[in-house]
């Protein structure tokens, strides 16, 4: 009994100790090896190796300690926002802030662990510097070399262990090598520019080679790595360059004239000026538009530098020395009249244009606007010209007389013309009218005609009809006569004689309603006894038709009382 006490004492007394030694361990866990790393921010470690126990590790030359091998050292990976938990002890821990690329910058990594670059192998088993190499391809936490790394990184938030990488942001970066500006780092290329890359070295990876870039980068935003590539931001697009003789001015400003109405030159330099073949000085005026295209940007770069370096050492020289020697080549009435100084400015304008051609640069158009000859050579000229122009002028009123005069007579002619166009019009007129009258008189004569024929045949027909209709109507009435005789015929036979017949018509026109009397009055005078003789001698008629009128068989109706 005692035995089993002793046994739950001790197993209670071991649970007391592992619960207050959980508890000891989870105070100690969030007291001690407990790390809050906020928001925007990694956790630096480096691990001190062990106190006592285990074997002490230690990474390769240049890079940092694996956490997974247990190296000691600082630990390559960074873990993020959250709680951590590591011991003191054994760790040295560190709050390091994210690296931010705002917009219009980007970032320039430096790897600062990995091998020697000089002991990269290159092609054919030489050092990689002796390839000019310099620069280390990869990512963040993926490269094998020490140095700058080719890619930039652009606006963002990245976790960089500051051991394993140098962070350094830049924005646009301009470097001035001569006549040439060189841009990097965040590259703003505007609306009618493009850039011309040049390349700082060879590119392994995408085979490009060192030197400017036969392609060109259209308007747009690109981070840029300085030490890999620069990019000469070009206007295309055509511009003008004048060169003009430089002439007195008067007190207003206005350019002094001589007596023949030409500028007074300042002086015998500025400008373009060159000798004729004859030995008069000449002054000339030129006007040249010319331009880049994008496709010839990076020759044009390659050649002469920017726009200013083009329009200074390529298009002024150019013009300056053409129109010298096609100038001197030809004498001073020769740069003044027509023909001869129209060859001379189309000449100048094909070698100019084949010049700048072969610099990259465009020419639209090249004009020689104004020649100045000495007052000397051109007065003359000037003489002659004006009477010639005179006489022109004289022989062109003349035909502007002459050609008036005819154009008077035209009109007169016209008129007439018109005149007679209106006569003619009005008797075609009164032709088609009387011929449209005739034609309808004809059409009403031969309609006249065909009615009164129809009339005709109308009248043969109703002719035809009454005839027939009489015809009709007299057999008809014959018929009918036959018929009513045929009737009274059948008549008679049936009362059997004509004056039977005759009575019943007699009796059959009586009324209903007669009365007959039969009086005697004896003897007497004759009238009187005629009077009753004629009454009983009607009414013995009267009986004898009713009772011949009744059909045989019959009964017989009382007509009379």
């Amino acid at each position: 009994m005692s035995s089993q006490i002793n046994a739950r004492r001790r197993l209670s007394g071991l649970i007391v100790l592992a619960v207050v030694g959980a508890i000891a361990w989870e105070f100690f866990e969030f007291a001690v090896n407990r790390y809050y790393v906020p928001v925007g921010s990694s956790l630096l470690l480096q691990y001190k190796g062990p106190l006592f126990l285990g074997s002490r590790q230690y990474p390769s030359d240049g890079q940092l300690a694996n956490l997974e091998k247990g190296e000691i050292g600082v630990i390559e990976q960074m873990p993020g926002p959250g709680r951590h938990f590591y011991c003191p002890i054994w760790w040295v821990r560190q709050t390091i802030e994210d690296k931010v690329v705002r917009p219009g910058e980007v970032a320039i990594v430096t790897s600062l662990v990995g091998k020697d670059l000089n002991a990269r192998p290159a092609a054919g088993g030489q050092p990689a510097d002796d390839n000019g190499q310099f620069l280390v391809d990869g990512d963040l936490g993926k490269t094998a070399y020490k140095g700058i790394l080719r890619k930039v990184y652009g606006p963002g938030r990245y976790r960089v262990n500051p051991y394993a990488y140098e962070f350094k942001t830049i924005k646009t970066d301009i470097e001035q090598s001569g006549t040439q500006t060189k841009h990097s780092g965040w590259v703003n290329i505007k609306s009618g520019f493009v850039g011309v890359v040049t390349n700082q070295t060879d590119n392994p990876l995408s085979g490009a080679k060192k030197g400017i870039q036969p392609y060109v980068l259209p308007p747009g935003l690109y981070p840029m790595n300085p030490r890999e590539q620069k990019v000469d931001i070009v206007e295309i697009g055509y511009r003008e360059k004048t060169i003009i003789s430089p002439t007195k001015q008067d007190a207003n400003g206005s350019p002094e004239l001589d007596a023949s109405g030409e500028p007074v030159m300042a002086s015998t330099s500025g400008g373009i000026v060159f000798p004729s073949r004859d030995g008069f000085t000449i002054h000339m005026d030129f006007t040249a538009i010319w331009g880049i295209m994008p496709d010839e940007a990076p020759h044009v770069v390659e050649f002469s530098g920017n726009l200013d370096a083009v329009e200074n050492r390529v298009v002024v020289p150019l013009i300056e020395s053409i129109c010298r020697n096609e100038g001197s080549k030809l004498g001073a009435v020769q740069l003044l009249v027509g023909q001869t100084r129209e060859q001379f400015q189309d000449e100048t304008t094909r070698q100019f244009e084949q010049k700048l051609k072969e610099t990259g640069v465009v020419l639209q158009y090249g004009l020689v606007r104004h020649i100045y000859i000495p007052q000397e050579v051109r007065l003359p000229i000037q003489k002659k010209y004006l009477a010639d122009e005179l006489t022109l002028t004289r022989d062109q009123e003349q035909l502007t007389a002459k050609t008036e005069a005819n154009l008077r007579e035209a009109e007169k002619m016209v008129e007439l013309e018109s005149e007679r166009i209106k006569v003619e019009t009005e008797k075609l007129v009164a032709e088609k009218k009387a011929d449209g009258e005739k034609t309808a008189a004809e059409t009403a004569a031969e309609t006249l005609k065909l009615v009164a024929a129809i009339a005709k045949q109308t009248a043969e027909l109703d002719r035809e009809a009454t005839v027939t209709v009489g015809k009709a109507e007299a057999e008809a009435q014959k018929l009918m006569e036959e018929a009513k005789a045929n009737r009274f015929k059948l008549a008679v036979g049936a009362f059997g004689s004509g004056d039977a017949f005759n009575q019943w018509v007699f009796a059959s026109g009586l009324p209903e309603d007669i009365q007959l009397q039969l009086l005697y009055a004896g003897e007497g005078t004759f009238w009187t006894d005629l009077k009753g003789f004629s009454e009983v001698m009607l009414g013995k008629q009267f009986q004898e038709s009713r009772a011949a009128a009744q059909p045989q068989g019959g009964t017989k109706k009382a007509a009379a009382k």
